[in-house]
């Protein structure tokens, strides 16, 4: 863009110079305001893509004791993500199995995407009206 202000100007169109001036400038412009509404996105929490939320949502769903999934929640800190979700169990489970399907379920996610933190709810399944998963 330059290069042609300057190579108009010197063949003799002296409104090269400042058309290439104005178009460099709104070049710089378009790019600080892409910048900054990409900076907004992540100082608002933004929630990741449905395909991320998805695919994440399924690492869940197939951990061995999950029955299902509820309120699951994305949002975006730099470059990583962070997730809370409701995993429901069977109801007639221990605290203690309850605890190690969590734990399973947190692992399985930190391992397989770029996630921060999972923070998991547990709920029995039967108080929803569902039955233990198989």
């Amino acid at each position: 863009m330059v290069a042609l202000g300057i190579i108009g100007n010197l063949a003799g169109f002296a409104w090269f110079d400042p058309l290439a001036a104005l178009a460099v400038g709104l070049l710089i412009a378009r790019m600080g305001y892409r910048f900054a509404v990409s900076a907004l996105h992540d100082l608002m929490d933004r929630a990741v893509d449905e395909e991320m939320q998805q695919a994440i949502a399924d690492t869940l769903r197939t951990t061995p004791g999950v029955a299902g999934l509820h309120d699951l929640k994305t949002r975006k800190a730099g470059d990583l993500v962070l997730v809370d979700v409701h995993l429901e169990v069977a109801g007639e489970m221990s605290v203690a199995e309850g605890h190690q399907i969590a734990h399973h379920a947190r692992e399985r996610v930190l391992a397989q995407h770029p996630v921060l933190n999972v923070m998991v709810h547990l709920d029995p399944c039967e108080a929803q009206g569902l039955t233990k998963a198989v």
